[in-house]
């Protein structure tokens, strides 16, 4: 099907870039697209830094091959010295006996080169093999539920088994955008979910499901369907549609673990990961689970929602930025059912210390609940 989506069309992408490198390295490349190409290359850092690893790793293998096809005509030549008869000096020992300082320093500078290019070699492997490690998803993955033991404690085999609940696959947060009954979560959430289960800290729980879904920008639109559901009440924060400023305070509230956890820090990067536009960077330790939780400014204006960090490296965590999520909530009516979405006006957090910021905001912010 085409046009091709998600992994798939990021390989495609990822291998014709490649086409390009190799054809503009080779000198393959029409003068026009070179042209093109250079000016490319010098608004890309991405792509410039691509293209001169993948020259290094030509001129690495080029070279070994070079010491390769030099240790080949050595063997060649040293078979030759063999010795045509017992009786006089092997041309070899009397080669080694004349230069053998000269020759040991060779052979040295040899195998050192050799190692040396191998070792080249893996360094400019290591950095594509750590791309996949080292971005991580906060999707907190939950414990299976046992079964319950009631009834042999109590001896009663006979009696009807009760059905166990359906196991917790994952878990993770989302938080209300509208109030009668839309949340956002990050789309890797609820990623091949069969159904859905939303609870806040006063222990409201509600059914719902996906109506919209950006894995480019790793957002879904969650909607109640509980009957039992009325409203979510007036939201007490606004989404700012401008850029925040490098050095903002700012906090999220969300679900690492069963109790929801408040964290806090700054705006480190007005970009994410690996220099992304669409999201931010914040120094604030999170953990499996906070993917999808609000991100929030010192006044209490929506700014992202968290998405992942960085491995290996704590306080680097990445948060979609809120334009983008306005963008999504308006392309809603003409890419679904859901008519347009009546968003908070007024922002009641402003102005508030943080503990009655908090106060206000976590009976709007959910533990989103998978099965599968």
């Amino acid at each position: 099907m085409w046009p091709p989506k998600g992994r798939e069309k990021t390989t495609m992408l990822e291998y014709r870039a490649y086409e390009q490198i190799e054809s503009y390295l080779n000198g393959n490349m029409a003068a026009e697209d070179k042209a093109a190409f250079k000016a490319l290359l010098r608004s890309d850092a991405h792509l410039a830094e691509q293209v001169r690893e993948h020259q290094q790793l030509l001129q690495a293998m080029q070279a070994y091959g070079q010491r390769q096809n030099l240790r080949d005509k050595l063997n060649i030549f040293h078979e030759e010295m063999q010795p045509a008869a017992p009786a006089t000096p092997p041309a070899w020992q009397v080669l080694w006996t004349r230069h053998k300082q000269t020759l040991a320093v060779a052979a040295t500078v040899s195998l050192f080169s050799v190692f040396g290019t191998l070792l080249s070699v893996q360094q400019l492997k290591a950095p594509v093999q750590q791309q996949t490690v080292r971005y991580i998803e906060l999707r907190r993955e939950v414990e299976r539920l046992k079964k319950t033991q009631t009834a042999i404690i109590n001896g009663i085999n006979d009696a009807p088994k009760p059905v166990p609940p359906k196991p917790t696959a994952f878990a993770g947060t989302g938080f209300a955008i509208s109030a009668d009954g839309y949340l956002v979560t990050s789309s890797h959430v609820v990623e091949g979910a069969d159904s859905i289960m939303i609870e806040n800290k006063a222990g409201l729980k509600y059914k719902a499901t996906e109506v919209y879904r950006d894995e480019i920008h790793d957002l879904s639109i969650l909607k109640v369907t509980d009957p039992a559901f009325q409203s979510f009440g007036r939201l007490p924060y606004t989404f700012k549609t401008a850029e925040s400023d490098l050095g903002e305070k700012v906090f999220t509230l969300g679900y690492p673990r069963e109790d929801i956890v408040f964290g806090e820090g700054s705006l480190s990067s007005t970009t994410g990961f690996e220099n992304d536009s669409t999201a931010y960077q914040v120094s604030i330790p999170l953990n499996p689970g906070n993917s999808g939780g609000p991100l929030l400014d010192d006044k209490g204006n929506l700014i992202g929602v968290i998405s992942g960090k960085q491995a290996g490296q704590e306080g680097a965590a990445f948060a979609i930025k809120s334009a983008y999520l306005l963008q999504l909530i308006n392309e809603l009516p003409a890419t679904s059912d859901v008519a347009p979405l009546s968003l908070p006006k007024n922002n009641a957090l402003s102005g508030q210390n943080r503990p009655q910021q908090l106060k206000k905001l976590k009976d709007y912010i959910f533990v989103v609940k998978v099965y599968n």
